[in-house]
């Protein structure tokens, strides 16, 4: 496919849709799945079959409201309809609109000027309730390919580099290093062999955005990571899934034959001297392999550990060449950044925290499910406005972010903005985005103990402090938790709390101990109430052989 071939088969199918009466598009992602998208979309297409009705029904990425699932998009209004059963789901047919009455499917109505919806600013989810993931026709329809076919045929590698790192774009892995930085690191290498992967390892409990990128815009990835490949000269890329994502290595597997079968990708793409090539690398769903010189390790087909650093992956990394390594969403902010220009993505956010963040909100809150909020956008907002607070009325006693890596961020603190500093300050980190809300029933000691728990059994082991102390941490949490521990017990869980950060080889352990510290930090009497008390002596007066007796 050449770029003018691109450019014809997006018109052509956007004449297509403009003769079209409407179109339905129904949540396909795993959240959606879980509770019966599939039939509601079956039930869809076969009332569309029995009226003359020029309606489109398709599945589509997540919508983002997941408690609400499963939820069904209508284009002409732009309304969505939420816990739809098959038969009421055919009502929005036209012509069927007898299967129900009008006051149950008003029931099921959802403005798109909710604050749900409203309070939004999509980047990496915008194809979200506009495209079908099956189908590349849909992709291109909505400009993608469009930042790809630029960049072969009217940028130099360098163009698309200055691109990148004018938006100050950053990692949203976890650490947020420069996007641009890491990009020139590898493209200064001069090896002829460079690969570029893509970290699709999403470990963190309670996290899912890059999941539902993947199964719901597959090809933006694909764009993106081939857009990496051209500015740093690489021409083989791989993603690097969890085995639990089996939609969305389905959903991948699809996307690559399509654009392989196009000529999008393979070895002219897009009809110019440019190849590109990219794999898919199932990983067992260890949480260390996140790290990226374990990830690398996983693919070579070695144990999932960990390597001392330098050198790093920019160097030498994945079979000992050059390899730029970036994770899903990271690589689907790419393409608009190349179709709409650097400076638009800076003018988005902070200052020192620029674009969007996709977050996945889980926990004791009304709406839970997936929210993109511009950088800087105070927690509060996320929570009491977009979310809807705590079911109830509850009171909110905390908001975890950053997952087994990040911490706890008290009530008191809720206006503090979403960034990259704000968040490390408040003793918690970005991370990738998993995001849970805790009322004032939760047990911080229960949650600290819940997440070394989980950083225990996923140490690989090579280092002691990791393997070790994140043992010995849960010991005293276990102890805390059963009302046996003194006050000597925090005082050796601070000190292996700073042993483990400072000394542990990886990420994993060097951040373990955050979520405990940041609950001592603002939840210290909740340890203290558990701790043993030893009453004092009756009667200091006693004498010494009374005491003996």
């Amino acid at each position: 496919m050449t770029p003018e071939e691109l450019h014809q088969r997006r018109d052509k199918e956007r004449a297509k849709r403009s003769t079209e009466e409407d179109h339905l598009l129904c949540c396909t992602a795993a959240g959606c799945l879980s509770c019966g998208s599939e039939d509601v979309l079956h039930s869809l297409r076969d009332a569309v079959k029995t009226t003359e009705a020029n309606v489109r029904v398709s599945g589509t990425g997540c919508l983002g409201l997941c408690s609400k699932g499963p939820l069904v998009k209508r284009e002409s209004d732009g309304a969505f309809f939420g816990g739809l059963s098959p038969e009421s789901a055919a009502a929005l047919v036209p012509g069927r609109a007898d299967l129900v009455d009008r006051q149950t499917l008003a029931e099921h109505r959802i403005e798109p000027t909710t604050p749900f919806f409203a309070l939004q600013q999509r980047i990496v989810l915008e194809n979200a309730g506009r495209t079908d993931p099956e189908r590349i026709e849909d992709y291109i329809l909505a400009d993608g390919y469009e930042a790809l076919s630029k960049a072969v045929t009217e940028m130099t590698p360098e163009e698309v580099l200055s691109e990148v790192k004018k938006s100050g774009l950053r990692g949203r892995g976890g650490a947020g290093y420069p996007t641009a930085l890491k990009w020139e690191l590898v493209a200064k290498q001069a090896a002829t062999t460079k690969y570029i992967v893509c970290n699709a390892d999403e470990g963190d409990p309670g996290a899912f955005m890059d999941r539902s990128v993947l199964e719901g815009d597959p090809h933006r990835v694909l764009e993106g990571m081939a857009l990496a490949g051209y500015a740093a000269g690489a021409s083989q890329g791989y993603i690097y899934v969890r085995g639990e994502y089996a939609l969305a290595v389905q959903r991948l597997e699809k996307a690559i034959r399509q654009a392989e079968r196009e000529r999008i990708l393979g070895n002219r793409v897009l009809d110019s001297a440019f190849a590109f090539q990219v794999d898919i690398r199932v990983g067992a769903g260890a949480f260390v392999c996140g790290e990226e010189t374990a990830l690398l390790a996983s693919i070579e087909g070695r144990r999932g550990e960990p390597r001392t650093r330098p050198p790093y992956p920019p160097e030498r990394g994945l079979f000992g060449k050059p390899t730029l390594i970036n994770n899903v969403e990271t690589f689907a902010n790419i393409p608009p950044i190349i179709r709409k220009g650097g400076d638009w993505f800076s003018s988005i956010g902070t200052e020192r925290s620029k674009g969007t963040k996709v977050f996945a909100v889980a926990g004791k809150i009304v709406h839970t499910g997936l929210v993109e909020v511009p950088m800087g956008t105070s927690l509060r907002t996320i929570v009491q406005d977009i979310c809807g607070g705590v079911p109830g009325g509850g009171k909110l006693k905390a908001v975890l972010t950053g997952g087994p890596s990040g911490g706890a961020i008290p009530e008191s603190l809720l206006d503090l903005p979403v960034d990259y500093e704000s968040l490390s300050k408040a003793g918690s980190m970005m991370g990738s985005g998993g995001l849970i809300v805790m009322d004032d029933e939760t047990s911080m000691v229960d949650v600290a103990r819940y997440f070394m728990e989980f950083c225990m059994d996923e140490s690989c082991g090579k280092c002691i402090p990791c393997r070790a102390g994140t043992v010995q941490m849960h010991d005293i949490l276990a102890r805390i938790s059963r009302r046996e521990a003194e006050p000597s017990d925090l005082e050796m869980l601070a000190k292996l709390a700073t042993l483990l950060k400072e000394t542990s080889l990886c990420g994993l352990g060097q951040t373990a101990p955050n979520p405990v510290v940041s609950a001592l930090r603002y939840f210290r009497e909740e340890f203290d109430e558990k701790l043993v008390k030893h009453p004092l002596a009756e009667n200091t007066s006693r004498t010494a052989s009374e005491r003996r007796e």
